[in-house]
């Protein structure tokens, strides 16, 4: 079935620009306290959940998957962009990077016991929104743990230029409400989110927010 047009676009943006965006956020959540608490937060939800393998979907450069990894979770990346996952594996070799699409995942049913959309639903067209949810919902454990970082707001900014490489890319802002209500149509139970104001250099709120799917 042929692939939506925006899936490939954002992975030949991704793709052309992967080398600077890795120099341009290399250590970046260094200096993101919040996100960091979440992650731990995120890791102690999994393990008293029972554990599993967490996927990070759309896992970049894999600096997320290497934070959770030393909080004791069992993580494999998934990415669209062959650029990003190259750059993932030569930086963490001890983890396993796989390309894929949160839009159809490659996994059976319940087969994870994480799922982390680290600021990679931000891409996802409102329309297709709810099939990402249904997916993460699919391949998730009863129990399953889901976290998720987005930029809030109600504009979509597009790019069609980054690090002086031509791209093609669209930045979905959202509210963290909103979003909350699609993962409970999609069966989720939301824990709660974090909303954070903007860093400097920021333009947006920010929001980090955990759900599960319920074991029954």
């Amino acid at each position: 079935m042929p692939e939506d047009a925006y899936v490939t676009k954002t992975r030949t943006s991704y793709d052309a620009i992967a080398e600077a965006v890795e120099k341009e956020w290399r250590g970046e959540l260094d200096s993101w306290p919040l996100a960091r608490a979440m992650f731990a937060a995120y890791a102690e939800l999994v393990r008293d959940a029972g554990g599993g393998t967490v996927a990070d979907i759309g896992c970049g450069t894999g600096e997320v998957s290497a934070i959770l990894s030393s909080l004791g979770l069992r993580m494999r990346g998934i990415d669209l962009s062959p650029g990003m996952l190259a750059l993932a594996r030569a930086k963490y070799p001890h983890l396993p990077f796989e390309e894929g699409s949160m839009t159809a995942l490659d996994l059976p049913d319940g087969e994870l016991g994480g799922v982390v959309a680290w600021y990679s639903t931000i891409h996802i067209p409102p329309a297709d929104l709810p099939k990402v949810f249904a997916e993460f919902h699919r391949v998730l454990a009863p129990g399953g743990q889901l976290l998720l970082g987005f930029q809030v707001g109600d504009d979509i900014r597009h790019f069609d230029e980054a690090f002086g490489h031509e791209v093609d890319l669209d930045f979905q802002r959202r509210r963290p409400e909103q979003v909350t209500e699609l993962l409970r149509e999609a069966g989720f139970a939301a824990h709660g989110y974090l909303l954070r104001e903007p860093y400097e250099g920021e333009r947006t709120q920010h929001a980090h927010l955990l759900a599960a799917k319920p074991r029954a």
